[in-house]
C-alpha cells in the first residue's frame, strides 16, 4: 500500500481497473447507510416504550439520545484519523462491529446504565458516512465519487425516514419493545460480515499518528460535562455539579491548549476560531440543539396519557412515527432542493430563512399543542427549515473558511452539531425534571419551556447568520 501524504489533484485521476469493482460495491456501502439511518430514526418513537419496559422516568430518556451523541462527538474525529492512517475499510469494520454490539446491548439491556453503555457503543454510527466518503473519494474519479456520495447521503436520509415507521410497525405487531429493538440490532450485526465481502481498502494512507492526548482529553471533557449536567438535574446546581462542570471547563481549556500546540491535532481548533467561520459554527451548535435535542421530548409528550398528565395523546410507537413522518419527508425533500433554493437567493439568506422557519415552528408548538393536527402542521414547518439548513449549512461553512482547509472545516461542523445535540439532552432533561421534583412525569409547562428555548436558539441563529454575512466579504452568500 502506498503511504504518500500528497494525493493527486481532484479530477485529475484516471479511472483505475479497480474502479468498476468499487462501483459494484457502492451498493454495500449504501446498505450500511440505510442501516445507520434505520438505527438513528427508529429509536425516538420507541423511547416511551423503553421507559415503560425499564421503568425509566420520561426526563431521563433524553440521556438515551445524548449518550450516543456524546460518543459520536469523540469517535468521529478519532475514527476519521485512524482511517487516514490505517485504512478506511479497516476502521469502517471496527465501527460497524461496535455499532452491532451496542445495538444488541440496547435491545437486551435490563436497566438504564446498560442501555446507556449500549448507546455509547453505537456512537461510531456518525463516523460511518465520513469513512465511506473518504473511501470512495480515494478509489473513484471525481465524477463517480460525487455520484456515489450522493447515493450514500440519500440512503442515510431514506433509512432515517423508514426507521421510525418500520420500528413502530414492528412494535405494533409484536407489542414487545425488546423484539422490536432486535430488528435493527440484527441488521447492524449483518453488516459486519458484509463489510468483509468485496469492499477494497484505501490506496493512499497518511503518515503520522493519532493525537492520543487530544482524544483522551476530549473524551474526559465530554464525560465531565455529561456528569455535571446529570448531577445538576438530580440534585440541583449544588457544589458537586458546579465542581464537575468547572472541571469540564478547565479540562476543555487544557485540551484546547494541547490541540493548538500539537502538529497533527485531532481537532483543528484554529479553524473553529476563524472569525469568518466562527459565527456559523455557533449556528451549527444551535442547530444540533434543536435538531437532536427535541427528539426525546416530542416522543414523550405525544405518548403521555392525558387522563393522568393533563397533556399528550397516549400514542403508541407507530402512531408517534406516523405523526413525525410528514415533517421527516418534508425535510428530505427540501434538503434535496437546497441547491435550487440557494441558487435563487444565495446560501446565507436561505440558511437564515430556514432558521426563522424553525423558530416559527417551535413558537407555534408552544402556543398550540392540544390537537394532533396542530403539532403535525408545526413540525412540517420545522421540516421545511431543517431540511434546508441540513443542505445549506455545510456549504456556507465551507465557503466561509479557508479553501485549503475545507475538509477539516466541514468535519468540525459535524462535530459541533453533534455536540450541540449532546449538550441539549442534558439541559432538556434538567428542565423536565425540575418542573416536577416529586414525580417522574414532567409538567406541561416544562415542555413549553423546551419549545420556547428551541425557538429562541433558532431565532438567534437566524440573526447571527445575517450579521455574519453583513460583517463578511459576501463570499458565503454568493450564488453557486
Amino acid at each position: 500500500m502506498s503511504t504518500t501524504d500528497h494525493p493527486e489533484a481532484p479530477g485529475t485521476r484516471a479511472a483505475s481497473p479497480e474502479s468498476g469493482t468499487v462501483r459494484a460495491v457502492v451498493g454495500l456501502l449504501v446498505l450500511f447507510e440505510l442501516t445507520s439511518g434505520f438505527l438513528q430514526g427508529g429509536i425516538a418513537p420507541l423511547l416511551p416504550e423503553i421507559g415503560r419496559a425499564l421503568d425509566i422516568p420520561d426526563a431521563d430518556l433524553t440521556w438515551v439520545i445524548s449518550a450516543q451523541l456524546l460518543a459520536a462527538a469523540v469517535s468521529v474525529p478519532v475514527l476519521g484519523r485512524l482511517g487516514d492512517l490505517h485504512g478506511h475499510r479497516r476502521v469502517l469494520r471496527w465501527a460497524l462491529a461496535s455499532v452491532a454490539v451496542g445495538s444488541l446491548l440496547v435491545a437486551l439491556a435490563p436497566n438504564l446504565p446498560v442501555l446507556l453503555a449500549g448507546r455509547v457503543l453505537t456512537g461510531p454510527l456518525a463516523a460511518l458516512l465520513p469513512l465511506e466518503i473518504a473511501l470512495v473519494r480515494d478509489r473513484l474519479p471525481l465524477g463517480p465519487a460525487r455520484s456515489a456520495i450522493a447515493r450514500l447521503v440519500g440512503a442515510l436520509a431514506l433509512g432515517t425516514l423508514l426507521g421510525g415507521v418500520l420500528t413502530g410497525a414492528v412494535h405494533a405487531l409484536t407489542d414487545d419493545v425488546r423484539l422490536t429493538l432486535l430488528v435493527p440490532a440484527l441488521l447492524a450485526a449483518a453488516c459486519v460480515p458484509v463489510s468483509f465481502l468485496a469492499i477494497p481498502e484505501s490506496r493512499r494512507l497518511a503518515r503520522g499518528r493519532l493525537d492520543l492526548p487530544g482524544a483522551v482529553l476530549l473524551g474526559a471533557t465530554m464525560l465531565l460535562l455529561l456528569s455535571g449536567v446529570s448531577a445538576a438535574k438530580d440534585h440541583g446546581p449544588g457544589p458537586a455539579a458546579l465542581a464537575q462542570l468547572g472541571l469540564a471547563v478547565l479540562l476543555g481549556a487544557v485540551w484546547t491548549r494541547v490541540e493548538l500546540r500539537t502538529p497533527e491535532a485531532l481537532v483543528d481548533v484554529r479553524a473553529l476560531a476563524d472569525r469568518r467561520v466562527a459565527p456559523f459554527f455557533l449556528c451549527a451548535f444551535a442547530f444540533g440543539v434543536v435538531y437532536f435535542g427535541g427528539q426525546a421530548p416530542d416522543a414523550t409528550f405525544l405518548a403521555a396519557d392525558p387522563a393522568t398528565t393533563g397533556y399528550g395523546f397516549g400514542l403508541s410507537a407507530l402512531s408517534i412515527s406516523l405523526v413525525a413522518l410528514p415533517a421527516a419527508a418534508t425535510a428530505v425533500i427540501t434538503s434535496s432542493l437546497t441547491a435550487r433554493i440557494a441558487g435563487r437567493v444565495g446560501y446565507v439568506p436561505a440558511l437564515a430563512v430556514s432558521f426563522a422557519l424553525v423558530a416559527a415552528s417551535f413558537l407555534t408548538t408552544a402556543a398550540f399543542h392540544t390537537a394532533l393536527w396542530q403539532l403535525v402542521a408545526a413540525k412540517v414547518l420545522a421540516g421545511l427549515g431543517l431540511g434546508t439548513a441540513l443542505g445549506a449549512m455545510p456549504t456556507v461553512i465551507a465557503e466561509a473558511g479557508d479553501p485549503s482547509r475545507t475538509g477539516v472545516t466541514t468535519a468540525l461542523y459535524n462535530n459541533v452539531k453533534t455536540l450541540g445535540g449532546a449538550v441539549a439532552g442534558g439541559v432538556i432533561a434538567g428542565i423536565l425534571t425540575a418542573s416536577a421534583p416529586h414525580t417522574t412525569t414532567p409538567s406541561e409547562s416544562a415542555y413549553v419551556t423546551v419549545w420556547l428555548l428551541c425557538a429562541a436558539l433558532s431565532a438567534a441563529a437566524a440573526a447571527l447568520t445575517l450579521a455574519a454575512r453583513r460583517a463578511g466579504d459576501g463570499t458565503p452568500g454568493a450564488r453557486p
